[in-house]
């Protein structure tokens, strides 16, 4: 077996972006596209999350309760960030949907620095670098990334809440 190196912040974006393909048959080719990553990256990931026993044996099925415990109990610690300065971006964590319907706020806005982004905020750093690219086309993925933004800078209430929505939206079906 493998040596395991650690988990990588595309590993995560790769397991995301599977979780919305539920039912669909895929190939690495069809995430790396999605991902803007390479056919090999999205194997690599693969088996590091395999090494991590959050997919099964064929890499097609993911184990959603390992991998809501890794979000939930790990993500803060092996990707942290700081909210930086004030900057235009694209909104995340609690700033983006789903949770800027619910948590509703005229302040305190996080961002993925963009030109492209049309709302002022701190700057945080996605949880990989084409993450803002990536999610003008994938309205699930976006979502999803923005709740595991929560995570990683929110505070308690704003976290509680993310979980409950991962939760859902990861339920193994």
């Amino acid at each position: 077996m493998k040596k395991h190196n650690g988990m990588r912040p595309q590993d995560v974006l790769v397991l995301l972006k599977l979780s919305t393909m539920k039912g669909i048959n895929w190939r690495f080719q069809d995430i790396a596209v999605s991902l803007q990553l390479s056919a090999s990256e999205v194997s690599e990931s693969l088996n590091r999350s395999l090494l991590a026993r959050l997919v099964s044996g064929d890499k097609r099925k993911i184990y959603y309760q390992s991998f809501l415990e890794f979000l939930i109990y790990g993500l803060k610690y092996v990707f942290p960030v700081l909210p930086g300065s004030m900057v235009r971006g694209i909104a995340t964590a609690h700033s983006a949907p789903p949770l800027n319907k619910i948590i509703l706020t005229q302040t305190d806005h996080y961002v993925w620095a963009s030109s492209e982004g049309n709302i002022r905020g701190q700057a945080i750093a996605p949880l990989y670098q084409s993450v803002d690219k990536i999610v003008k086309s994938d309205a699930e993925l976006y979502e999803l990334l923005a709740l595991v933004d929560v995570i990683r800078v929110g505070r308690a209430r704003e976290v509680k809440i993310a979980i409950e929505e991962l939760t859902i939206r990861l339920k193994d079906k």
